[in-house]
């Protein structure tokens, strides 16, 4: 199970499949782009929060609200049908997003109704896998591309920390290179999503990285 605010537990075990070969797409939008600490590709208070991806609504909607917990704007997807209701990044089909950092960071408010994500990333083996966490799936599968598994949320807001590194090496006995494609699908709230080189304690992240409570008054 992938929990909010936890790395995956050591104990389990998942089949091998036998990998094959597949070719990487030319364009890869971060490959020149020095990658330490922190990499960014979604904040809800920019003035573009979307500018690196591209959006699909059928039967919902993908706007920026305020959000009454934050009481700051947020990027909601909210649909009836989960898969056909996300954003996707990068917006370029053709292109790839090349992002060597192992750990995928997203804040994300649980709205209490189906939510799924889903990561393509690319291992040493040059082969495309894809992890895909939803909170209505009970079991973790593994297939020779695809690696689904379940997700927990707390209430409210949560931080999703994901250790591509460690998923890609449990699942498929391989090395993680690097982050293909990020897919977010209904129904959820998103505050940022980013890449870091490690995990960071609350007080090592920069302040715009921190999802901040108003104060309640007394």
């Amino acid at each position: 199970v992938l929990q909010a605010g936890f790395r995956p537990s050591q104990g389990s075990t998942v089949e091998k499949p036998q990998p094959s070969r597949s070719s990487l797409p030319k364009k890869t939008m971060f490959k020149n782009t020095y990658q330490s600490g922190f990499l960014s590709i979604l904040y809800s208070i920019g003035s573009k929060p979307l500018q690196l991806w591209d959006k699909k609504v059928r039967n919902g909607n993908i706007k920026r609200i305020t959000d009454n917990d934050i009481q700051s704007s947020v990027l909601e997807i909210v649909g009836t049908n989960v898969s056909t209701n996300y954003i996707t990044c990068p917006a370029d089909r053709n292109k790839t997003l090349g992002i060597k950092l192992p750990f995928l960071v997203m804040i994300i408010k649980n709205l209490k109704k189906y939510f799924s994500f889903e990561v393509q990333v690319l291992d040493d083996k040059n082969v495309r896998r894809r992890f895909r966490a939803s909170n209505y799936q009970s079991t973790t599968r593994v297939k020779p591309f695809i690696c689904t598994m379940p997700m927990r949320l707390d209430e409210g807001w949560n931080q999703i920390q994901f250790n591509l590194s460690d998923f890609t090496r449990r699942a498929y006995g391989t090395n993680y290179i690097e982050t293909l494609r990020v897919q977010i699908h209904a129904n959820c709230r998103i505050r940022r999503i980013y890449f870091s080189d490690r995990l960071y304690a609350e007080e090592e992240l920069p302040p715009e990285f921190k999802l901040f409570l108003p104060v309640q008054k007394q």
